[in-house]
């Protein structure tokens, strides 16, 4: 596998995506560049492989891998996905086990099925039904307070499970992060660069794994409060959110990269 300039991890919803449309159109520009210079775009996302394997073929990522269900499990093209839902069911036990007053405040995608999943994120019947499709974590509506998050996520630690903030979900994952599964293609590929970018909590730890990390402006959700790098610029925030501020900042991105001779262009 030749080296490429550099890999782009990048979450979706919100950041590459639409926060209520789902789309990418603003990014195309950037999109693009990046495939004009061999630059493999990974995405990673809270979102189940049926999910990303229906994105990644629309976005024509190639043979590029995806981080699924918030950096639980990794997708490769061509592989199908695993019908393994074990962790998933693990989560569900877990959850049920609770006392009630603890668990009362998440409502998991597993509470409120295919339905459910569709009203509360706006994806048609057929993209909430993959929505529905996890093996690893399990997304949900949280409504109570911070001291009750805290006891949640500590009450569910023992058992491995960790609970992260999204941009419209707290997710509950057994498995890898993010940044582990980020620096584990990273090796794969020998990337002298890596590029992350998110809006959301939960991306704080890859954005921050980074050799430039990029904070896309939210406002829609939890934003990501200061994080280490930014004080020396190696992370950075954009002016526009979603896919136009993905777009601003590859763009800037590859600006730099071309300057230091650091990327070929295909054709």
């Amino acid at each position: 596998m030749a080296t490429p300039p550099a890999l782009v991890f990048s979450d979706l919803d919100g950041t590459l995506l639409d926060h209520h449309s789902y789309g990418h159109a603003p990014a195309a520009p950037a999109l693009a560049a990046l495939r004009a210079r061999g630059i493999p775009l990974i995405l990673a996302s809270s979102k189940t492989a049926a999910e990303i394997a229906v994105l990644h073929a629309e976005l024509g990522l190639g043979t590029a891998p995806a981080i699924v269900e918030n950096g639980a499990g990794l997708w490769q093209p061509g592989e199908g996905s695993s019908q393994d839902a074990s962790d998933y069911r693990r989560i569900r036990a877990a959850l049920q086990a609770l006392p009630a007053a603890l668990r009362r405040p998440f409502t998991g995608f597993g509470d409120l099925g295919e339905k459910g999943i569709a009203i509360a994120t706006g994806l048609p019947p057929e993209a909430a039904r993959a929505a529905a499709r996890r093996q690893h974590s399990e997304p949900g509506l949280w409504t109570g307070d911070d001291a009750g998050l805290l006891a949640f996520a500590a009450a569910l630690a023992p058992q491995g499970i960790t609970a992260r903030r999204g941009g419209r979900f707290l997710t509950l994952s057994l498995g890898g992060t993010k940044a582990q599964m980020m620096a584990q293609v990273a090796r794969r590929y020998g990337a002298p660069l890596t590029v992350a970018l998110g809006d959301a909590p939960n991306d704080a730890e890859m954005i921050e794994a980074a050799d430039l990390g990029v904070i896309v402006r939210n406002d829609h959700g939890t934003p990501l409060p200061p994080l280490d790098g930014e004080a020396s610029g190696r992370v950075l925030r954009t002016a526009l959110p979603g896919p136009a501020g993905w777009n601003a900042a590859i763009l800037d991105f590859l600006k730099q990269l071309d300057r230091r001779g650091g990327a070929r262009t295909d054709g």
